[in-house]
């Protein structure tokens, strides 16, 4: 059967790689770009690998993290987008734009993406706490095979749950039962893991008390129910389109799933990670709980999301970044910015004449978010466009 035989070699692989990244130095130069508040967390761009790496090796990270959640890319082979609208004080409303995220493993075999998947595993267990847990978060495509990688990676005997995520949203098919559901993987470092029973509700049969001796049964607008401990199978409506957290970021997870999951294996201190972080949502969660939190993307747009998201934490956090931050530049009027141009090169966008349109006409309408500073260097202003380019323009 080749996909086993690719599951097989992609492991093996894997392994191979992990044994020479830990005998040798961190590959990546990832340095301080930015800092909001205290330095209790952080956020990070670049490659998830080196920056794991550069945890462990320059960080003293390892064995210190309790949980990691990671929503990888699914190997849908398809192009996701963003969704973002602009407003101008000139131009008005733009209409939804659609603004590439990231590919997922289009030109890429099933071996290379269980490969670099397995490689991650490994350096996640390096990091997790003996106590601590690792959340993967999938669907039909590869989780039998993901499975598999952390039954080799974690050990079978540390399986902890698969977790399945129930919704409405999304399309249906004639030849198969709708698809609303994803599977969340859970796998313990050690059989010493934490964990906090969770409970929820279990109405009574036809929502009318029991009245059993010793039983607390409670009653909503819905009927009587008692309290039992949570199940497997978990039902929660995604992202809605009005809803007040949706950042337009593409495959965003609702904060009601990931504040199950921090819950139920982290207390608050604890420190919990997301290395495919995307819009941020579990570090807007551990912010919320009381947890501290790392989290790291390859994309500036998906760093820019994060900052304008937890930038209205009380906690603060430092930027990092390896290789150079992409920039914009501004023409500023005062401390007013009056002009914006960005690199459009390598954008992807449903209408790039309306995005070029907004960029040139009303430069302001394209930043996400901005920082006024004076230090030693004198009064500046800097900050990052929604594509994640960086501008910074002393004040005159």
């Amino acid at each position: 059967m080749k996909e086993l035989t690719e599951l097989i070699n992609a492991y093996s692989e894997a392994l191979k790689e992990y044994n020479l990244l830990m005998s040798g130095e961190a590959d990546a130069d990832f340095r301080q770009m930015d800092s909001w508040g205290e330095e209790r967390n952080e956020m990070a761009l670049g490659d998830n690998m080196e920056y794991m790496l550069h945890l462990i090796k320059d960080c003293g990270m390892a064995s210190k993290i309790q949980v990691v959640y990671i929503d990888p890319p699914f190997y849908t082979k398809e192009k996701f987008m963003s969704s973002i609208k602009l407003h101008s004080e000139i131009l008005g409303d733009s209409k939804v734009l659609k603004i590439g995220a990231y590919d997922d493993h289009i030109s890429e075999s099933l071996e290379v993406y269980l490969k670099n998947l397995a490689i991650r595993m490994m350096l996640i267990r390096t990091l997790l706490k003996d106590s601590g847990t690792v959340w993967v978060h999938l669907d039909r495509r590869v989780t039998h095979y993901a499975r598999i990688l952390m039954d080799l990676v974690f050990g079978a005997d540390n399986f902890v749950n698969e977790i399945i995520w129930t919704y409405k949203s999304g399309g249906a098919s004639k030849k198969t039962f709708a698809r609303k559901h994803d599977n969340i993987l859970v796998y313990s470092k050690t059989d010493q893991y934490k964990f906090n029973i969770l409970q929820e509700k279990s109405y009574n049969r036809g929502f009318k008390p029991y009245r059993f001796k010793g039983v607390k049964e409670y009653c909503d607008e819905v009927g009587w129910y008692t309290l039992v401990n949570m199940k497997d199978v978990w039902q929660l409506d995604m992202v809605g389109r009005t809803s007040a957290e949706r950042s337009g970021y593409a495959t965003q997870k609702p904060e009601k799933l990931v504040e199950r999951i921090i819950e139920s294996c982290s207390d608050p201190g604890d420190i919990c990670a997301d290395f495919y972080a995307g819009s941020g949502t579990l570090g807007a969660v551990c912010a919320r709980l009381g947890r501290g939190w790392i989290l790291c993307d390859n994309n500036p747009a998906a760093l820019v999301c994060q900052m304008e998201r937890l930038n209205k934490d009380k906690d603060g956090f430092t930027v990092k970044a390896s290789g150079d931050w992409p920039e914009g530049k501004a023409e500023m009027s005062g401390d007013l910015i009056t002009g914006y141009e960005a690199d459009l090169e390598n954008v992807t966008c449903s209408d790039m004449e309306q995005l070029q349109k907004f960029m040139t006409e009303d430069g302001p309408c394209f930043i996400r978010i901005t920082k006024r500073v004076s230090d030693e260097t004198g009064r500046r202003v800097y900050g990052y466009d929604i594509l994640g380019n960086r501008f910074e323009q002393v004040i005159e």
